[in-house]
């Protein structure tokens, strides 16, 4: 009788381990899925790596930790190649792009599905602050010009060195490579969104300026999810909408002298 009395005594611990088990046990906050947020921190406003904590920091990282509080997410930051973000949430290595990522580009579309727009912005023209050069309609075959590798800048370039426009479109991983590109006179401009342009401007007036018109087809900046994933864009969308309506949208585009256009 004993044996059989400890036989049913583990058979019933065994039905309760279970179904504690199943209902997460009494702490259920370490089961929370935690979203990565894959992004390039070079792209200051929108994000870029702090020096000091090493944490990645900007307007991007602060609007989506205000959505993130709004709709109970948990987010986690990761930093990347621009064109490797896109990859990255097929691969499921991540679950949402932020990285001011202009959703009307090429077949980005057609790759990732995109939120509402939460930014729109158009392109400028970086000049070394002693050019000559007065605007893009001003540059000259025998002249480079570079910008950033999966951007609409990038793509520019590209084309202007397919059309004779320029000599060569350069391209590269980075927008500090391509700022140190103008510094160091490889090449006599840099193309990139305008309010990335103010930024670097704010503290380099004495390397480069600002040079004509925005240009190009207006951007829409929108963060991203993997196709089909409907139910996290609801999540996102709803949550960028309720921090527009109750102010803290605005108040995050004041702290980083930010202006949608």
């Amino acid at each position: 009788m004993k044996k059989k009395a400890l036989v049913v005594l583990l058979a019933m611990a065994m039905v309760f381990a279970f179904m504690l088990s199943a209902c997460g046990g009494g702490d259920s906050s370490s089961d929370e899925q935690v979203l990565k947020v894959v992004t390039e921190a070079t792209f200051a406003p929108f994000e870029w790596t702090d020096e000091e904590s090493g944490e990645i920091v900007g307007f991007d990282p602060d609007m989506m930790a205000a959505i993130a509080e709004d709709q109970g997410l948990k987010l986690e930051w990761v930093n990347m190649e621009f064109d490797s973000l896109i990859p990255a949430l097929e691969s499921d290595q991540g679950d949402i792009i932020c990285a001011g990522m202009n959703k009307l580009a090429g077949d980005r579309a057609d790759k990732a599905d995109f939120g509402d727009t939460y930014f729109k912005s158009r392109l400028m023209l970086l000049v070394a602050a002693d050019s000559d050069l007065t605007g893009l309609d001003a540059v000259t075959p025998d002249m480079k010009l570079a910008s950033q590798i999966g951007t609409t800048g990038g793509d520019m370039v590209k084309q202007m060195q397919e059309e004779g426009k320029i000599a060569e479109g350069i391209v590269l991983n980075q927008w500090t490579d391509c700022y140190l590109q103008l510094q160091n006179g490889e090449v006599q401009g840099v193309i990139v969104d305008k309010p990335v342009g103010y930024e670097y401007l704010m503290e380099h007036s004495d390397i480069a300026k600002y040079v004509g018109e925005g240009f190009g087809e207006m951007e829409e900046f929108a963060f991203a999810v993997k196709k089909g994933n409907t139910e996290l864009l609801d999540k996102l969308n709803t949550g960028l909408a309720n921090i527009k309506a109750n102010g803290t949208y605005d108040e995050l585009l004041a702290k980083y002298n930010m202006e949608s256009e």
